[in-house]
């Protein structure tokens, strides 16, 4: 059953789309709207608006857009009944349970269960005789049971059935395993454990739940690292390893690690303020996590190759996430726990000195670029400059570019405003790729190409746009919704989700109940919400008047006639008969 109107009301009342927002975005007045920079993609300029007046959010750079309900569902990564319940949490009202439809709530309410008593089966093993081999090989990481336990490790025994067994015994059934991708169906259909022989590590959300698993072979056999593939309840694209406990360090700094042993060592040795991926590249919502938690990031990834392109795959996405970024270069090991566990008693002091004096990413990535350049001749000098020009243009504070160029100019000895001309030059050009990129995609965009949402719009793109004004102009003037329906009925529409969005709104004007973007979200997807927030962004500053509302009612019906002329012409000789014969009758 949907959620009580009355309910839903208060709860819109309550949860004021600006103040919510506002706790995850920086925001700024631009008339009537509120503006900052998108949370669920990668930007420099703004383009994230709040519209206070409907309720509403959209981003023209990405695309997200949707009421407070489908923005909380986004950044807390939370299906549509926990976004409700998080948001009545925070207005200190009571969603009515008894009422609610949470059959996907229920589903990962169970899977969360299911991941528990994995966990606590895992560490089980860990500790018996059946996980000598996982603890002797944590004990040779110079792991103490204190942290094992901190952290929840665990054994995967050698067995293909062991789990699955084991949770059947507790009531879970077969489809709730491999749902929380525990186990998996094996090649004659048999449900057997996923994990085997593995050191187990339990991922852990912010609210405490266990989400996920990652889990590392001790032998030779390929994957090193298996994890979760994503579930009802994980994203690995949206979460970090320890973060859980990181966020309560107290410090305004997070660091960022490649595994979850160079965590757990850092964890061991104080430093609580450790993170890592997920057995993926940074990701952008990985960023943008990192931010609500942190105003700066140490970047302490393997001193090797594929840890230095991780690095400068990282710093642009954690720079744009507002983040001042530095990055730490290991010494004497590859990786974090490697040089704590060598320098032995040592090596949280030696680590802490390191971290102190790391630079920023700046200096990291000019001190790459000129490990490669012959700075002692002519050419290597002019390589070098124009490579760091290149970074520079990266920059969004000019003083910062300036401070940087003149340390340039003064070590290669030339003139501070040559680098700055060819910085300004750099930054002209990347402008004008993005420029470029950003109206192919509007083109794409409005002409309805590659549109999952309304596919019909591609092939009536004109009745597809008048049907999109007639929408916004009934949200807008919801007065008029009853002439316009009189004028235009549903079935007149030509694009299939447009006929529904605009059903779905007149049914609640006739019905006397809101119309906002809330107030339907319950019947739509994330997306579909999202497009319907772009519908009605478009219109949000252009004044629709009934004059222009008729010229759009005009268009439909013209080309719902011609339509149906196209369907005649491929049609059969007794359905043009039929259709004669049925404009005969209305006409009389």
């Amino acid at each position: 059953m949907p959620l009580p109107e009355s309910f839903m009301q208060e709860l819109k009342a309550r949860s004021d789309i600006s103040e919510v927002v506002s706790s995850y975005v920086n925001l700024k007045r631009s008339g009537r709207n509120l503006v900052g920079l998108c949370p669920f993609h990668n930007e420099k300029t703004p383009s994230f608006n709040i519209y206070p007046e409907n309720g509403s959010f959209y981003c023209f750079g990405c695309g997200a857009g949707g009421d407070v309900i489908t923005f909380i569902r986004r950044i807390e990564n939370l299906d549509y009944i926990e976004a409700v319940q998080f948001l009545a949490q925070r207005a200190g009202i009571t969603v009515p349970e008894n009422n609610v439809d949470d059959g996907m709530a229920k589903l990962r309410n169970r899977i969360l269960e299911v991941n528990r008593e994995t966990a606590r089966f895992f560490y089980s093993i860990l500790i018996s005789d059946q996980g000598k081999e996982g603890i002797d090989y944590l004990k040779r990481r110079s792991l103490s049971n204190k942290t094992i336990r901190h952290f929840g490790l665990g054994f995967a025994p050698n067995s293909r059935f062991m789990l699955v067994d084991h949770l059947a015994k507790k009531g879970f059934t077969q489809n709730e395993m491999v749902l929380a991708n525990v186990a998996v169906k094996g090649r004659y259909g048999k449900v057997i454990d996923r994990f085997f022989s593995r050191v187990m590590f339990p991922i852990i959300d912010l609210r405490g739940n266990i989400i996920a698993f990652g889990g590392r072979v001790l032998t030779d056999v390929k994957p090193k690292y298996l994890n979760t593939s994503d579930t009802p309840v994980f994203n690995k694209s949206n979460f970090l390893f320890s973060l859980n406990f990181a966020k309560d360090s107290g410090s305004d700094q997070l660091i960022l690690c490649e595994g979850y042993m160079d965590v757990i060592s850092m964890h061991q040795a104080g430093f609580t303020n450790s993170v890592a991926t997920l057995g993926t590249a940074l990701t952008v919502n990985q960023a943008r996590l990192i931010a609500r938690y942190a105003k700066e990031v140490i970047i302490c990834y393997d001193s090797d190759g594929a840890g230095q392109k991780a690095t400068a795959r990282a710093i642009p996405i954690l720079r744009n996430a507002g983040l001042i970024v530095r990055v730490l270069t290991i010494t004497g090991g590859k990786d974090p726990d490697e040089f704590i566990r060598t320098n032995g008693e040592n090596g949280r002091a030696k680590l802490k000195q390191l971290i102190d004096a790391c630079g920023n990413d700046v200096d990291y990535r000019l001190q790459k670029i000129k490990q490669n350049c012959n700075i002692q001749t002519p050419q290597g000098k002019v390589e070098y400059l124009t490579k760091a020009a290149h970074i520079l243009a990266t920059l969004e504070n000019r003083i910062e570019q300036e401070v940087y160029a003149g340390r340039l100019a003064e070590e290669i000895g030339v003139n501070s405003t040559s680098i700055m001309q060819q910085v300004d030059k750099n930054r002209t050009n990347l402008y004008k790729k993005r420029k470029k990129k950003e109206f192919k995609a509007f083109q794409q965009q409005s002409a309805g190409v590659n549109d999952s949402i309304n596919p019909d719009k591609v092939k009536h793109l004109r009745a597809a746009s008048a049907e999109e004004a007639i929408i916004a102009y009934i949200v807008q003037y919801p007065e008029n919704a009853i002439a316009v329906e009189k004028a235009i009925p549903a079935e007149k529409f030509i694009t299939s989700f447009n006929k529904r969005v605009y059903m779905t709104i007149i049914n609640r004007i006739i019905n006397e109940k809101g119309i906002s973007l809330t107030d339907i979200s319950d019947e739509f997807s994330m997306e579909e919400i999202a497009y319907i927030a772009k519908i009605l962004a478009k219109y949000h500053d252009v004044k629709i008047t009934k004059n222009d509302a008729q010229e759009y009612i005009d268009v439909i019906n013209q080309e719902y006639e011609e339509m149906k002329i196209k369907n005649l012409q491929s049609a059969r000789p007794q359905d043009i008969k039929d259709y004669l014969q049925k404009l005969k009758s209305q006409k009389k």
